[in-house]
């Protein structure tokens, strides 16, 4: 199996996918929320700009310190959550030892 040739045919249809959307007046978009400084998560995160970018999504990457509270993540999400524009919202992993992934995971709608 060619895993680069897979991921360029998988990409392409993506992008296509993306194109009748927009033809029909839907951009999709995917918000991505990196909190804290880990460097492989920040790698990871600016993989999945390039590739939404590439299949003409919008979306943006919100970057928040470390120090932030799970409750201020919480009313970010909510906030997301409330966006029509937004169609999909990653929340990157892993995150700070004081914030607990799953409430996080299961406030994304």
């Amino acid at each position: 199996m060619d895993g680069a040739a897979l991921a360029q045919k998988v990409r392409a249809e993506v992008a296509a996918d993306v194109a009748e959307l927009r033809a029909r007046g839907v951009v999709p978009g995917l918000t991505v929320v990196l909190v804290g400084d880990d460097p492989a998560s920040a790698v990871y995160v600016g993989g999945k700009e390039k590739a939404s970018r590439e299949a003409g999504m919008a979306g943006e990457t919100i970057r928040l310190p470390a120090g932030t509270s799970q409750a201020e993540l919480l009313a970010l999400v909510e906030q997301l959550n409330a966006d029509a524009s937004i169609h999909g919202i990653l929340v990157q992993l892993p995150l700070p030892k004081h914030i607990d992934p799953e409430t996080v995971i299961n406030h994304i709608r």
